[in-house]
């Protein structure tokens, strides 16, 4: 370690000791999702089982709230239930790197644990750049600085970032989220024999691409995935309008499935498809365990207006990671659900049948599960979540409707999509947080809600015959 990261090691340990009393003592502070110990966390990062380990590397400014210089914090598991916090992995304190380090990701090899993430530097005139960095590791925890191993390459803004790398016939790939000089996001690939030098293949997708229309100004955090047979690019555009229901959020999260041909760079593939309906859902990131499920973490937060208004903010933290979910690909559509792992969490099962609704009245839910089977899949229901969000379901439009209060203005907002029945719900609460998994992951809304601490009521209006499983989760 530098003497340069040293300074900023202990800095980042002297703001931590600072404000963990006050941190921790937030009634909004959840149980069982990753969060900084201080300071703003958004994207996943490095996402890999490691030597039997799970490692979960994110965006973090230990300093402030808002979003400056970033840091790589770093988690480990060895069940994704139980987590430790390790060591800051990657400091701003390079030249290449001086105004952040920016997202990546994590490869194995021979033993060794390797990190690609984007080396943010701002010049005085407000002007950037950026560059392509590998940090290497022999024990998953401390990592040498390798530097830039690429550089940006003509035809593109210094808008160009967060390397997904994985291997395919001994070839090593990776893929850039990118905007062109007539600012249009795309996706770049790359291909390597060594890890250190990477030759450019082409756009393989973007907004006016492949029958896509106009589809944002910037794509971010690009993974691509194969899922039972078919290549599933996921990727985050920012600068998509508004349609209808969809593209509610101010930058949008999605996948297109399709097949990519990866000697002429050519990604055939369906329609743009988001992956969570609700609020807080953004910058999603995949790996691959040891047993070969598919596992993916996003940043449970976005930039937007209402960020600074997060009421943990006054607690010196802001933002969390959602759950790990395990991906499954049926007909085109990916479907999420809870890792099994989570259900290690569950304590003092309750069953309560729609005969007994009464005794909702003393279920107590605060960072709870609930598992909803209705008898009738194109009945109305709405759920209403410790007055401060609800969930409606309304079968003569075919809609589903996650409700809120917006922290900025008080006002009920909503996000809302298509959905033909419903005929079970999974739900995981923690103090500030609700994930909904319908019909066993076709449709997931992600959101986080702020409720008054005491009041922790949840009713039910259905108008078919119901079953609720409860869970305390702890």
């Amino acid at each position: 370690m530098t003497e340069k990261e040293t300074l900023l090691t202990q800095e980042v340990q002297r703001v931590v000791n600072n404000f963990k009393n006050k941190v921790m003592q937030d009634p909004y502070r959840l149980k069982f999702h990753l969060m900084p110990p201080v300071g703003l966390m958004n994207d996943p990062n490095g996402l890999i089982q490691y030597e039997g380990v799970y490692h979960v590397f994110y965006q973090w400014n230990p300093f402030d709230t808002s979003h400056g210089s970033k840091f790589w914090g770093h988690y480990t598991s060895t069940d994704m239930v139980t987590w430790s916090e390790e060591p800051v992995a990657l400091l701003p304190s390079e030249s290449y790197e001086k105004n952040g380090c920016y997202s990546g990701s994590a490869i194995e090899v021979e033993g060794k644990l390797y990190l690609f993430y984007t080396g943010n530097v701002k010049l005085e005139d407000d002007s950037r750049e950026t560059y392509q960095c590998l940090a290497v590791s022999s024990d998953g925890i401390n990592f040498e600085k390798k530097g830039p191993i690429l550089t940006l390459p003509k035809g593109y803004t210094p808008h160009f970032r967060d390397p997904k790398v994985w291997k395919k016939e001994n070839r090593w790939y990776m893929v850039l989220g990118a905007q062109t000089y007539d600012e249009k996001g795309t996706v770049v690939l790359f291909t390597s024999d060594n890890l250190y030098d990477w030759q450019e293949v082409g756009q393989i997708a973007g907004s006016g691409m492949h029958g896509l229309k106009e589809f944002g100004y910037m794509w971010e955090c690009p993974d691509l995935i194969n899922l039972n047979g078919k290549d599933v690019l996921l990727v985050s555009p920012q600068g998509v309008k508004s349609c209808g229901h969809l593209y509610q959020n101010v930058f949008q999260s999605g996948y297109f499935v399709g097949k990519l041909d990866y000697e002429k760079g050519n990604f055939s593939h369906g329609p743009f498809t988001e992956l969570d309906r609700g609020f807080d859902f953004y910058a999603p990131q995949t790996f691959e365990t040891s047993s070969g499920r598919t596992i993916l973490f996003a940043w449970m937060g976005i930039t937007d207006e209402m960020e600074e208004h997060q009421p943990s903010i006054s607690n010196h933290w802001v933002h969390a990671l959602t759950i790990p979910r395990n991906l499954s690909l049926l007909e085109g559509k990916i479907y999420q659900n809870p890792v099994e792992e989570l259900k290690k969490l569950r304590k003092n099962q309750i069953i309560i049948t729609n005969e007994e609704n009464a005794l909702l009245n003393g279920l107590e839910i605060s960072t709870s599960e609930l598992l909803l089977e209705l008898q009738n899949e194109n009945s109305y229901f709405n759920i209403s979540f410790r007055n401060e969000a609800s969930l409606c379901f309304d079968p003569s439009k075919q809609e589903i409707r996650l409700q809120r209060r917006n922290i900025k203005t008080n006002a009920i907002e909503s996000r809302t999509c298509k959905i033909k029945s419903v005929r079970e719900l999974q739900i995981l609460l923690d103090h500030s947080s609700i994930e909904i998994f319908v019909n066993n992951g076709e449709e997931v809304f992600t959101a986080r809600y702020f409720p008054e601490p005491r009041d922790k009521t949840l009713t039910i209006q259905c108008d078919t015959d119901f079953r609720l499983h409860y869970w305390d989760l702890e």
